[in-house]
Parts: C-alpha cells; sequence; structure tokens
C-alpha cells in the first residue's frame, strides 16, 4: 500500500502529471482505434487506395482535435483523485466538441483538398464514444483505489479511532457532509448513517448510507454507538433546531451542527463556508440573529471622531470593535479600569496597526474635571455613554455608589457633551429600567429621564434599552460555565425566572443604529423575542458541556436576590411604540420630562447621597429613588403574582413576537 503511496505520488503529482496523462491517453486512443480499424474490414472509406495509410492519417487528426478540445477545456488541469462530477461532464464535453470539429473539418475541408483525409462518421463517433468511457472509467478507477489504499494508509497511522457519527437529514447538505467527511483523510468523524424524515428515503441508502426514521434513533444509537449527531439541514428554523437539540441531547448524544461560525450569515448558503461545530451559547437561544442594516452605521460614523466611556467594558469594547470598521477620524476609549482599557487598545493596534487613530484616557465619568478636560482636548462627534455599575444586588447594599456613578456620572457627561458640542448623544440602558424593583434599575431609569429631557439640546440625545447580555462580564452565562466547569451544582436564583437575552454583537449594533438615527430624546426598543427560561438556559449548557443535567451536574436554587424580580419587562404601561424599517427595533414615544422637572428630581437624590456619606448602606438612597420614580416598586408586589404569562401579554413587544 505504501509503494503505491510512493509511486502514486511520483507518478501523478506535480510537473509529470499532466504528462503521464496525455501518455496514458495517447496509449489508450492508439488500442481502441486500432481494435476498431481490425474489425471494420477497411470498408468505411470513400476513397479505395491505401487505407492504410488513410486511416492513419484520420486517425492522427482526431486524436489532435481530441487533444486540442481538452486542453482548451483545461481536462488536464484537474487532480483526479479529487475530482467531482463537474470535471467528468467537461472531459464528456471537450471530447464531443473535438469530434464534432473533426467531422466538419474531415467533410467539408480534407476530402475538397483530394488528400484523402475524408473519413466515415462511424468511425470517429464510435472511437470517441469507446475513447472518453474510458478515459472516465479509468479516472474514477484510479481515484476509487487511491481513496481506498490511502484511507487505508492512514488509518494505520491514526492514533485515535473515529468518532462514529449520525447525520441529521439526507438532503443534498448532508450529502455534502458525508462525502466531505469520508474524502477527508484527517477527519474526526466516520459518518454510519442518516436521521431523516423523508419516507422515500428511510429504509434505503443515500450516499452509500441507510437512513432511519427519527422515531428509530434510540435504536440507531445504541446500534452503531453514536456519540455524536451533528444537523446538516438547511433553512432550518430555530423552533426545530430546538427540537431536535432536545430530543438528540436527552439521548445522551452530543448535538452538533453544520453551518457557518455564528455571526457570518452573509454566507448563509455557501456550503464551502461551512464548519462542523458545536452549538454556541448564541445558538442556545434558538431564534434567529437580528437583522440590522449595517450599511447605514458604516456611512455615518466614517470620518467621525467617537468617545465611548466604560469602552473596555463587555458592551463599551465590543462598540470600540464595531466603530473600528467604520474608518472612524479618531476613537476615544474612556475608562476608569486600567486593565480593561489596555486589553481592546492592544487587540485594536494589533488589528488595525497605524490605521486607526486611537485615544485611551483613564478616569472616571464621575470626575467632571476630567471629563471636561477630556472633552476639550477631544471635542467628541458622537457620544457612547457604556459606563455604569450594572450588578443588581451589590448596587442594593451600595445605592449611593450607584447613584454617582450611574445617574451623576451620566447627568456630567451629557453635559459636558453638550458644552462641547457633541453631534449626537447615545446612553446605554437596560429592561431593568421599566418598573425597576431595585437600586440599579432604578438608576438606569433616570439616566434615560435626564436624556429624554434634552429634546431641546444642539445635541441628539437617545437611549437604548435592551435586556441581558449573553457572555458580558458579571452576567448568568459566565458563572453558569465556571460552575459547570468546577462539576457543579450550578446555581439559579429561582427555575420559574426569566430573562430578555441578546448577544453582544447584536446590542453593539443596535446601539450603532441608534447612534445614526437619534434626532430628539428618542428612546429605542429592541423586540428580542420571547424570554428565555434561566432553568433551561442551565439545562442547555450543562448538555452543551457534554454532561447529563441533574445527574452529573445538579441544579440548585438559591432563592432571588435583593431587588430582583422574576421577570423583566421593555415597556412600561402607557409608553408608545413607532416601529423604524428595521422591523425588529421600536421608538418610545411617550411625553418625556422637562428639564427643570429633572433637576428638581437630581437634587433629591443628590440630598440623599449627602445625607448618606459616612453609611455602608444608604436606605435614604433607595427612599429618594422611589419617590422620583413612580414605577419604583418593591419586588415583593410584583413576584407574588402567579400568572407571569399574563404580565408578559401586556408587554407590547413579548406580544408582538
Amino acid at each position: 500500500m505504501k509503494r503505491l503511496n510512493f509511486f502514486s505520488d511520483i507518478l501523478f503529482g506535480g510537473k509529470f502529471r499532466i504528462f503521464v496523462l496525455f501518455v496514458f491517453d495517447l496509449l489508450c486512443f492508439s488500442l481502441i482505434d486500432a481494435g476498431y480499424y481490425l474489425l471494420s474490414g477497411q470498408t468505411i472509406y470513400s476513397v479505395p487506395t491505401n487505407n492504410g495509410l488513410i486511416y492513419l492519417e484520420n486517425t492522427v487528426c482526431l486524436f489532435v482535435c481530441l487533444m486540442v478540445s481538452r486542453l482548451l477545456f483545461k481536462a488536464y488541469n484537474n487532480v483526479w483523485r479529487y475530482s467531482n462530477t463537474k470535471a467528468y461532464i467537461f472531459l464528456t464535453l471537450s471530447d464531443f466538441l473535438g469530434c464534432t470539429v473533426f467531422i466538419l473539418l474531415s467533410r467539408y475541408v480534407f476530402y475538397y483538398l483530394e488528400h484523402g483525409f475524408y473519413i466515415g462518421i462511424w468511425h470517429s463517433v464510435t472511437v470517441t464514444s469507446l475513447f472518453t468511457l474510458f478515459t472516465l472509467v479509468s479516472r474514477f478507477a484510479y481515484r476509487l483505489i487511491y481513496k481506498r489504499f490511502h484511507i487505508y494508509d492512514k488509518r494505520d497511522k491514526a492514533d485515535n479511532k473515529k468518532i462514529r457519527v449520525g447525520i441529521i437529514g439526507a438532503g443534498q447538505l448532508g450529502v455534502y457532509l458525508s462525502a466531505e467527511l469520508n474524502d477527508n483523510h484527517d477527519s474526526r468523524y466516520q459518518p454510519m448513517c442518516f436521521i431523516d424524515i423523508d419516507k422515500a428515503k428511510i429504509g434505503n441508502r443515500v450516499a452509500g448510507l441507510p437512513v432511519y426514521s427519527p422515531g428509530d434513533a434510540e435504536k440507531v444509537i445504541e446500534k452503531y454507538s453514536l456519540t455524536e449527531v451533528i444537523l446538516a439541514i438547511s433553512d432550518i428554523s430555530s423552533e426545530k433546531t430546538e427540537r431536535l437539540w432536545d430530543r438528540y441531547s436527552s439521548l445522551g448524544c452530543r448535538v452538533k451542527i453544520y453551518a457557518l461560525p455564528f455571526h457570518d450569515e452573509d454566507n448563509a448558503h455557501n456550503k464551502s463556508k461551512r464548519v462542523i461545530r458545536d452549538f454556541s451559547i448564541e445558538d442556545l437561544l434558538f431564534r434567529e440573529p437580528l437583522n440590522i442594516n449595517r450599511q447605514s452605521e458604516l456611512d455615518f460614523y466614517k470620518g467621525k471622531t467617537v468617545l465611548v466611556t466604560g469602552g473596555g467594558g463587555s458592551i463599551g469594547s465590543e462598540l470600540c470593535r464595531q466603530i473600528s470598521k467604520c474608518s472612524p477620524k479618531q476613537l476615544i476609549i474612556f475608562d476608569i479600569y486600567e486593565n480593561n482599557a489596555y486589553d481592546i487598545q492592544q487587540e485594536l493596534k494589533y488589528h488595525y496597526g497605524m490605521g486607526l487613530n486611537l485615544a485611551v484616557e483613564i478616569g472616571s465619568v464621575r470626575d467632571l474635571e476630567r471629563l471636561d478636560c477630556v472633552f476639550k482636548n477631544y471635542k467628541p462627534d458622537i457620544v457612547f455613554h457604556a459606563a455604569a455599575h450594572k450588578h443588581v444586588p451589590l448596587m442594593e447594599h451600595s445605592s449611593s455608589e450607584a447613584v454617582k456613578n450611574n445617574v451623576i456620572g451620566t447627568y456630567n457627561t451629557a453635559n459636558v457633551a453638550e458644552k462641547y458640542g457633541a453631534e449626537k448623544f447615545i446612553l446605554i440602558s437596560t429592561d431593568k429600567a421599566v418598573n425597576p424593583t431595585n437600586v440599579m434599575g432604578a438608576s438606569k431609569r433616570v439616566c434615560e429621564m435626564i436624556v429624554q429631557c434634552r429634546a431641546d439640546s444642539n445635541t441628539s440625545f437617545a437611549a437604548v434599552r435592551f435586556g441581558n447580555v449573553l457572555g458580558s462580564n458579571g452576567s448568568v452565562v459566565p458563572l453558569l460555565k465556571k460552575q459547570i466547569a468546577s462539576g457543579g451544582p450550578v446555581t439559579i436564583t429561582d427555575k420559574r425566572i426569566i430573562r430578555y437575552f441578546m448577544t453582544i454583537p447584536e446590542a453593539s449594533q443596535l446601539v450603532m443604529l441608534a447612534g445614526a438615527k437619534a434626532e430628539k430624546g428618542e428612546l429605542f426598543v429592541l423586540d428580542m423575542g420571547l424570554p428565555v427560561k434561566i432553568y433551561d438556559l442551565a439545562v442547555n449548557m450543562i448538555r452543551l458541556m457534554g454532561y447529563i443535567p441533574e445527574k452529573e451536574i445538579e441544579i440548585k436554587e438559591v432563592g432571588l436576590r435583593p431587588g430582583e424580580k422574576l421577570y423583566e419587562e421593555l415597556l412600561m404601561k402607557g409608553e408608545n411604540l413607532v416601529e423604524t424599517e428595521n422591523k425588529t427595533i421600536f421608538i418610545e414615544k411617550d411625553k418625556p420630562y422637562t428639564r427643570s422637572e429633572v433637576d428638581s428630581k437630581l437634587k433629591v437624590l443628590a440630598d440623599a447621597v449627602r445625607a448618606s456619606s459616612g453609611e455602608l448602606d444608604s436606605p435614604a438612597v433607595k427612599e429618594a429613588l422611589k419617590k422620583i420614580v413612580p414605577t419604583f416598586v418593591e419586588p415583593g408586589d410584583i413576584n407574588c403574582r402567579e400568572n407571569i404569562k399574563e404580565i408578559l401579554d401586556e408587554n407590547a413587544l413579548a406580544a408582538k413576537a
């Protein structure tokens, strides 16, 4: 076997491949044509003299026509061990064209030159057909022989056995995948069977593999000792993906998907771009990725000076990445935490080098003097305000700090943005600002008031409200990953708790779109579909990491944390929505507070903060927030309601989803 591969590599590799194929085809053609000459009885010529010489002359001419045609079709450029149907079709067409040209030349050119080059049509058609057939068979046989011995040789060298997998979907994509796995000698997978709902395929073979019904999945997994299954269904809906994930992961199989890397939807129909990958955390949302038009962003931010407060955080750093793609005049990262700021600085320098005018300034949005200095020197056109304290339980205990950083920080940044003539100011808000039950959510609601009351400003202010961001620092997903990796138990506050989720790229793109479209105090709201149960997310993450929920990894309820509620909303009662041209994005058009009203509310807060100086906990601040945020309620007043679905139906976006 090794000798066969050795000689094969010499004969059919490098510069000699075309020469060897040409000599091989010459010998084959000569044998076929000689056989035809012996069997024909030399009766096909209209010129009676010197039949043998005429036959030789015509044979050479036919061979030249065929070879020239093959060269035009680049038939000898194919590496036949990796050939496909297209290569065989092109070779057949090239021979057909060569034969046709020869017949026309022999009948209308050579014959009238009286050189005796006239030959019968049956001779040229028969010899060409046999030659083409033999060429195709020889190429195909070589491919099969090479694959067989080369695969065995590879298997002899392999230290580990291949993973036996079943392919879900016996359609075009599944067949393409099975061929790719069988042809790729370095593949880790050995496809054993298909599972499909098509009754015409069940019980038969597709691409050499047996096809089974989904109802036989459990028996099939046991029969073939399958440890993994791969979903290979084109244009599969999120609902069907969820059903298949639940079905096969519950049978103890690791479920993978043959698809694009997440967030590469531009090439959704390009099979060559697809890869076999694990389900990502984003896939576990089981909804279609949000389609946000990027062109308006690219056009709007090009040539602008953009400043991002909290630029080292999860959302802030992704904003910086997206802004960098838009060819800004300058990007300024402003953050109090120098480690995060340093990380995103080095990442952007690595990707863009001198092509990005990047500045990093360390400072706090609570420090008005530092903010004024930064804005005075850079005079940003666009300001994204992502700096904030966001951890609900921590802010319940440190409410003064929440107000100082979130409320006063927003107020300071908005003021200096106006002072130095910023074109746009975009606040990052949260669904926790809707009917807040905690200090963090109430503080963000006050931030929204600060932005909405400035409709009379020369600076266009806007806020963007969305739900939990998957994978962001301090969010539930990194915590669950750590708990699963350490062997559990996985802790959730309550099995009934539900949350809206979006990905970091979706969140940053929404913010940038809001920045491009913001005019006067809008509040942008994203329709994120239906909320997700945290318990279901935990179960799916345990399966994703290869464990069995409740058996290998325990899930424990630990009770709601201070200020936490069982559900989140995207809208308050009375808020009016206007749909944008992007049907997943809405603008809230409720009547905002005036500047004087907001200033009065801020004075109440400032007095409470001063009164709480020297205290670790600040109950006076929480009481002040209850006074100035009319929708602030105690979590117990909401969590005691039994029918959470009824509450969600009151939410306009949930009903629309």
